[in-house]
């Protein structure tokens, strides 16, 4: 039996399957159940998108090495005139290019 899938594992991965699932499918029916949707409520939910990306980039903005910042940065200039799939093309470029070169 491979060390990786053990009895505890599988259980644990289940476990956390069906805690995303529960957690998706609850605001699901909690916003669903709702008349007319709160404006405080409508605010917070369109805050959602930008409070996670915050939370995924900014570790790595902070503790990743040069090549991630300056990757980021490019990024961050494209995406002021471009779309996002030339933003996620330029980055990826930037930080390869730098990986390959400055490495």
């Amino acid at each position: 039996m491979s060390t990786l899938l053990t009895p505890y594992m599988t259980l644990l991965i289940a476990a956390a399957a069906a805690a995303t699932f529960l957690t998706r499918i609850s605001g699901y029916v909690l916003v669903k159940r709702l008349k007319t949707m709160p404006p405080r409520l409508e605010a917070a939910l369109n805050a959602v998108p930008a409070a996670v990306l915050t939370t995924l980039v900014a570790p790595a903005f902070f503790y990743g090495e040069i090549d991630v910042k300056v990757a980021m940065a490019a990024a961050l200039l494209i995406g002021l005139r471009f779309s996002a799939i030339p933003m996620l093309i330029g980055g990826w470029a930037v930080v390869m290019l730098m990986r390959q070169f400055l490495a």
